[in-house]
């Protein structure tokens, strides 16, 4: 296939991008100590305003507020479902005062791309917690309620534009899966991504798309404000704080939930990684953090190590299945 002028402008402009973020990460390092709690620079794989740099700002936050690293800073490099991210993660090898969050955009990332790095090259840190995806409206739209979108939808899967992240990621997963609930064939239905949640709401509030999916906290704000509607909330059951129905509570099986996490470089040592999964238990136990977790209706799923590994294993497979069932790999 052909690349268009555009595309090979935009492939051109990420690769600078991401030199130009390695380059920064590297300085910084060199800058300061090898110790984590000296300097730590969190890589946020997507721009910013969307979930991962939510997640990433919130821990730069706890981290400097009890002192437990003396200089936290966090990075965006987004692009590809995370994995440019990911991909500048294992140039750092060995690198300790560097990770990354990650969550399962990434792992549909990893899957659509066919990246070449995964997670599994990874050092696995710590799990932090879950988020949950809703599907919301302009506050103008004609979709009172999911019934009056998956009506207009079935009867024209192409011509109902949705907004949300990356190829492959949860958003794209979640919406997949909802229109099979709905007998709607996952790939007939217009979706369009973008880098982060707040492109998402931006295309959506300028009516670029007519839905738009992404993390509850990326269209909180709105909701409050009342300048979208939301129609559903996928998760297991009702969530604390979120006065929207879930999708299961409105007859379709959609429940996936996005968690957040942290890895570090492939090589480090395992003095190094046990120093990180300290630094994380102690940002996890701040009442800062906890505040985090209720201020952005996350539900808490702390894990780390060994078992957020073998976590991250399963989670991987399962990912994948989804994506083959749905026709996106």
């Amino acid at each position: 296939m052909a690349v268009s002028p555009t595309l090979s402008k935009s492939i051109l402009a990420v690769a600078v991008v991401a030199a130009v973020s390695v380059a920064g990460i590297d300085a910084s390092r060199s800058e300061s100590g090898s110790d984590a709690r000296s300097k730590l620079t969190m890589i946020a794989p997507a721009a910013a305003g969307g979930g991962w740099d939510l997640v990433a700002r919130e821990a730069q936050q706890a981290l400097r507020s009890d002192g437990i690293v003396n200089n936290a800073q966090v990075v965006n490099v987004p692009g590809a479902g995370g994995t440019i991210g990911l991909s500048q993660l294992d140039n750092l090898s060995g690198q300790a005062t560097t990770v990354m969050i990650t969550g399962t955009v990434m792992l549909g990332g990893i899957a659509i791309n066919n990246s070449e790095t995964t997670l599994a090259d990874t050092v696995p840190i710590a799990k932090l917690a879950e988020d949950f995806e809703v599907f919301v409206v302009p506050k103008e739209s004609p979709y009172q309620n999911l019934e009056d979108m998956i009506a207009a939808w079935r009867a024209n899967p192409g011509g109902l534009p949705i907004g949300g992240g990356s190829l492959g990621g949860i958003d794209h997963i979640v919406a997949g899966q909802l229109a099979q609930e709905a007998d709607i064939d996952p790939a007939a239905i217009n979706y369009i991504a973008y880098s982060g949640g707040g492109e998402v709401l931006t295309s959506l509030l300028s009516n670029t798309v007519g839905v738009a999916v992404s993390g509850y906290n990326d269209f909180r704000d709105q909701i409050e404000a009342g300048n979208v509607r939301a129609l559903a909330v996928a998760a297991p059951e009702p969530v604390d704080g979120i006065d929207v129905d879930t999708f299961t509570e409105l007859g379709y099986n959609v429940d996936l939930v996005n968690w957040r996490g942290i890895v570090a470089p492939p090589g480090i040592s395992d003095e190094d990684r046990d120093t990180l999964i300290a630094i994380a238990t102690e940002m996890h136990e701040t009442e800062q953090w906890q505040g985090a977790v209720e201020r952005n209706r996350w539900k808490e799923s702390f894990s780390t190590g060994d078992e957020f590994a073998e976590f991250l294993d399963v989670e991987q497979a399962r990912i994948t299945d989804i994506l083959r069932e749905l026709g996106l790999v």
